[in-house]
């Protein structure tokens, strides 16, 4: 797919913000671009600019960057000390981390059903406002990517495997196992239900949480010029200095944290469900550990090749041929299947989940008792935990290939494009999965979630192409969410640059596949893999409140933007400018622009004044005084703080005109 030009090399014209535009010094003290108190800023020349005609600075992430050894090194000893942990005790990694999740799932689930719902009506707020129309990056910057590979690419990265595997497997679990206090087993009214919570689960929540974090990092990076770094989102809170130092860091370093456990263990439980899905086909017998580590080897070839081969090609192709891969997945299930049923169950699912939406943000085990606390613990807290656990990783990512699209676009585009996805996919593969259960077949009593999707596709003709295609679409998802891991930890390890080396590349998806190897081979059915992913979805706690303190930092951001600045002086300036024409010439009179010189002779900046549309007999003006003229009361320059103190003023025109 033809990349759209960004300009990103072309030369600065102004710098805009605060201490952001000289990222060689180090205290950024004086620096140009340095905000003033009256909130003016200084342009490369040296010129006072006011912060409404000041234009985005160099974004410092286009540059090169030298690795920040002190993050490096905390961040591999952390993978280290915890893959030494697994080596010693894979079934204490297990455990301990197993017990911690239930406490914060138990404990701490109100906090992430809050949270969820908060950001999905935040970033909502964000878009249908004054606020939409802020570009992430310079006003006349175009996207970087066409749209059809900008989704493809983010959905990806968001969660694609996810739906290969659940597709068939969560709509059919809510189907014979409904939520407590929801609906009986395997009748119409589950459907509805085990419907509208797949969808609840898969589309504007998670959609919302990654928004939160890739719109911060965005607007950071490209409108303001700040390296691609979570600390970086908190400079508008904590200032340059604190921001960029230890708290800074250690934010930084749980995302790295985050991003390759929960990058390898995903990687490691993908080895074990192709291994599941070589023995169903008949392509091997029984899949042991050399197997599983000849697939994530072959994996974490593929991967890092197409990481080093950067976004604009590797993880680009793969993105564009993986969606259509599963389109024609799909558009087959949907044709050789219950294509009826699919039909009818979209509509349904749609009205379901709207229905339904209020109480299913709302579950709690106040009124569900036991069962509700333990299917929260291993659904809806599971889910969101799990969620906020990857917006490190899929956040920085999504902000990486946003750069030109304004907010409006980014959160339509983040939130409702991959929800009618998963709405589609979930509509076809779980009605698919449903209708089969209903009519006798037992998809549900298959062990794994890849095998029900085998069962499903069992009963179709061509099934054993249409299994291989599912094995082709595992792996590429694996491998493009796996390569744009490895460009968002080689990132943060060298100071937020957009283009990390490729021996930083390189390294992290070699440590990402080592991982997953080590873990695989030492825990039992996958209880070290287990364990690691337990950490990851345990460093969501720390990393929810992060994301509150980001939405918080981004608008603090946003009301300080150039259009915004402007938009709320023009407001004023053409509040008062109509009032005063109707008080001076009735509902008979147009707005001009002019020097006030051209009123008094006085000289000065521009001012917005009212004109009658013509002059009553005996000169005077509609509405006005005996006079002919009105003399501005003050200059029209905006002033640094407050509004304008520009007066409007009128004076004779023209009937002609």
């Amino acid at each position: 797919m033809e990349q759209q030009p960004s300009r990103p090399d072309s030369p600065p014209r102004h710098s805009g913000q605060a201490g952001e535009a000289d990222p060689a010094s180090p205290d950024r003290a004086g620096a140009v671009g340095e905000e003033r108190p009256t909130g003016h800023v200084v342009n490369l020349a040296g010129i006072d600019i006011h912060p409404a005609i000041a234009e985005p600075p160099v974004c410092v992430a286009d540059r090169h960057a030298a690795v920040d050894k002190v993050l490096f090194a905390v961040a591999a000893a952390m993978a280290l000390g915890f893959v030494a942990w697994g080596f010693v005790s894979p079934t204490g990694l297990g455990s301990a981390s197993g017990s911690a999740l239930t406490w914060i799932t138990g404990n701490l689930g109100w906090l992430f059903v809050l949270l969820a719902s908060a950001f999905v009506l935040f970033v909502i707020w964000l878009a249908a406002g004054k606020y939409g129309r802020i570009p992430l990056g310079r006003d006349d910057e175009r996207p970087q990517f066409r749209t059809i590979s900008w989704i493809a690419m983010m959905f990806s990265a968001g969660m694609g495997i996810g739906l290969m595997f659940f597709g068939v497997a969560e709509p059919l679990s809510h189907y014979v196992a409904p939520p407590p206090l929801t609906a009986d087993p395997e009748t119409a009214q589950a459907i509805q239900t085990a419907m509208a919570t797949t969808l609840f689960h898969w589309t504007l929540h998670p959609w919302a949480m990654y928004a939160v974090v890739g719109l911060a990092i965005a607007y950071g990076t490209f409108r303001k010029g700040r390296r691609q770094l979570i600390s970086s989102a908190f400079i508008p809170l904590l200032g340059e200095r604190r921001a960029t130092g230890p708290a800074g860091r250690v934010i930084d370093v749980l995302a790295i944290f985050a991003t390759l456990f929960g990058s390898a263990a995903s990687l490691g439980l993908g080895a074990l469900q192709i291994g599941s899905g070589l023995e169903i086909l008949g392509w091997a017998g029984d899949v042991g550990n050399g197997i599983l580590v000849a697939i994530i080897a072959v994996l974490t070839a593929a991967f890092v090749a197409s990481a080093v081969s950067g976004v604009e090609k590797g993880i680009q192709w793969l993105s564009n041929t993986n969606m259509v891969l599963a389109l024609v997945l799909a558009v087959f299930v949907f044709v050789v299947g219950p294509t009826i049923f699919i039909l009818n169950l979209i509509p349904d699912a749609v009205g379901s989940y709207f229905s339904d939406l209020g109480e299913m943000a709302a579950r709690t085990e106040a009124t569900g008792g036991d069962a509700m606390a333990t299917w929260l613990r291993g659904w809806t807290v599971f889910y969101w935990a799990w969620w906020i656990s990857w917006t490190p990783f899929v956040g920085l990512f999504i902000a990486r290939i946003s750069r030109g699209r304004t907010i409006r676009q980014f959160v339509t585009g983040v939130l409702l494009v991959p929800s009618l996805v998963s709405l589609i996919w979930f509509a076809v593969f779980g009605g698919a999965g449903i209708a089969a259960q209903r009519d006798g077949i037992d998809v549900a009593g298959q062990g794994t979630t890849e095998g029900q999707l085998f069962a499903v596709l069992d009963q179709y003709p061509l099934a054993t192409a249409a299994t291989v295609l599912v094995m082709v679409l595992v792996a590429i998802f694996f491998v493009s969410g796996a390569d744009a891991a490895s460009i968002v930890m080689g990132s943060l390890s060298q100071r937020g640059t957009l283009e990390p080396s490729r021996a930083v590349v390189v390294f992290w998806g070699v440590v990402m596949g080592s991982v997953a190897a080590i873990m695989l081979l030492l825990g039992e059915d996958g209880e070290a893999l287990t364990g690691l992913q337990n950490l990851t979805i345990i460093a969501a706690l720390p990393f929810a409140l992060v994301m509150a303190a980001m939405a918080v930092s981004l608008v603090k951001d946003l009301r300080r933007d150039p259009i915004v600045l402007r938009g709320t002086f023009a407001d004023v300036a053409i509040e008062r400018a109509v009032v005063d024409g109707i008080r001076r010439h009735g509902d008979k009179f147009v707005l001009v622009v002019e020097p006030p010189e051209s009123v008094d002779g006085s000289g000065g900046a521009h001012a917005a004044h009212t004109v009658p549309v013509g002059p009553e007999p005996g000169g005077r003006r509609p509405g006005g005084p005996a006079d002919d003229t009105a003399v501005a009361s003050g200059g029209a320059s905006i002033p640094a703080q407050g509004e304008p103190a520009a007066e409007p003023v009128g004076r004779p025109r023209d009937p002609r005109d």
